[in-house]
C-alpha cells in the first residue's frame, strides 16, 4: 500500500482477508487499520497510518538510545507523556475508539487498541511487546534489553503489578476473578484482531446497528473461522435484516455443529420463529 491509500469498503474487506489468511504472518497494525478502512472507508489512510506508526517507531529509538534509563520507561514517556495518548474516559463505547486509525489520529481509545499502538510503536523501536487479554481488559508485557518484562497499563499510561492486575478485575466482576497466570499469558494476532472486531459488534448490537454488527461478525470469522457463537449471531443479525434465507441456512449450521450447548433450545426457538416468518412470505 503507498501513501494516500483510501480504500472502498469492499476492497478493505478484501485485503483484510487476504491479511488473516497467512497464517501466524499476520502484520497486525496492517489488519487493524483495514478493520478501520472498512467502517470509515473515506476516512482512514492505511498507507499514512502506517508511515504515522514507522515515524513514532523511530522517534520512540531515538528516546530510547538517549534516555540512558530503561527501554520502557522511555517508550512510556514517548507514547503517555509526548504524544499523549491516553484512555477515553469520557466515551468508552464510542466506536471510533475501536478503529486504529482513529486512535491515532485523536490520540485516544480503548485498551486493546492503545495496546495496538504500544505494540506496533514498541516493535519498531525495538523493544519486544506482548498483548495480554487478561478478561475484560487489555494491556501488554514490554521487555527491556536485559530481558525482564514490565506490565504496562496503556489506557491508564503506566506500569503496574499483579496487584494492579487484581484491583481491576474486581472492579469489573465484583470480586468473583482471582488473578491466575494464565490471565497473564500473551495472545497471538488473531486473537487481538477478535476482540476488537467484538467490541464493534457489541458496540453496534447495543445500538441496534444490524449491518454493521454482521460485518463485524463476518469478519471475525475470517479471522476464525471455526468460532460457532459467531455462526450462531451471523444467523440472527441476518433474520434481523430480513435476510432470512440466509439465516436459516446459518442457524441450521449452528445447530448441526453444537447440538447440545446450553442455548441450542434458544436458538431452535428463533430458527422456528425465522421459518414462519419465510413461510408467510411464499
Amino acid at each position: 500500500m503507498t501513501p494516500a491509500d483510501k480504500l472502498g469498503a469492499a476492497e478493505a474487506r478484501g485485503r483484510f482477508a487476504a491479511e488473516v489468511s497467512q497464517g501466524e504472518a499476520i502484520d497486525l497494525g496492517r489488519a487493524a487499520l483495514l478493520i478501520g478502512a472498512e467502517e470509515e472507508p473515506s476516512g482512514c489512510d492505511v498507507g499514512r497510518c502506517v508511515e504515522s506508526l514507522e515515524r513514532m517507531g523511530r522517534e520512540a529509538a531515538e528516546r530510547i538510545r538517549g534516555g540512558g534509563g530503561p527501554a520502557v520507561e522511555a517508550l512510556n514517556r514517548y507514547l503517555f507523556e509526548e504524544r499523549g495518548f491516553a484512555g477515553n474516559q469520557t466515551d468508552y463505547y464510542d466506536p471510533r475508539n475501536s478503529m486504529l486509525h482513529r486512535v491515532l489520529e485523536r490520540r485516544t481509545g480503548i485498551p486493546i487498541t492503545l495496546s495496538v499502538v504500544y505494540m506496533e510503536v514498541g516493535r519498531r523501536a525495538g523493544v519486544r511487546v506482548e498483548g495480554i487479554g487478561m478478561p475484560g481488559h487489555f494491556i501488554v508485557r514490554a521487555s527491556n534489553a536485559d530481558g525482564a518484562g514490565t506490565l504496562v497499563d496503556p489506557f491508564d499510561g503506566r506500569n503496574i503489578e499483579a496487584d494492579d492486575c487484581q484491583e481491576r478485575l474486581d472492579a469489573i466482576y465484583g470480586g468473583q476473578v482471582a488473578l491466575s497466570e494464565k490471565h497473564l499469558r500473551p495472545v497471538g494476532s488473531r486473537a487481538i484482531l477478535t476482540r476488537i472486531l467484538g467490541n464493534l459488534k457489541a458496540v453496534y448490537a447495543q445500538a441496534n446497528l444490524h449491518r454493521r454488527a454482521l460485518a463485524a461478525v463476518e469478519r471475525i470469522l475470517l479471522v476464525s473461522p471455526q468460532a460457532r457463537e459467531e455462526r450462531r449471531d451471523r444467523g440472527l443479525l441476518l433474520a434481523e435484516l430480513d435476510r432470512l434465507p440466509e439465516a436459516v441456512v446459518e442457524l441450521r449450521r449452528y445447530l448441526k455443529s453444537t447440538p447440545d450447548t446450553p442455548e441450542a433450545e434458544s436458538v431452535r426457538e428463533q430458527l422456528k420463529k425465522i421459518q414462519s416468518r419465510l413461510a408467510s412470505l411464499n
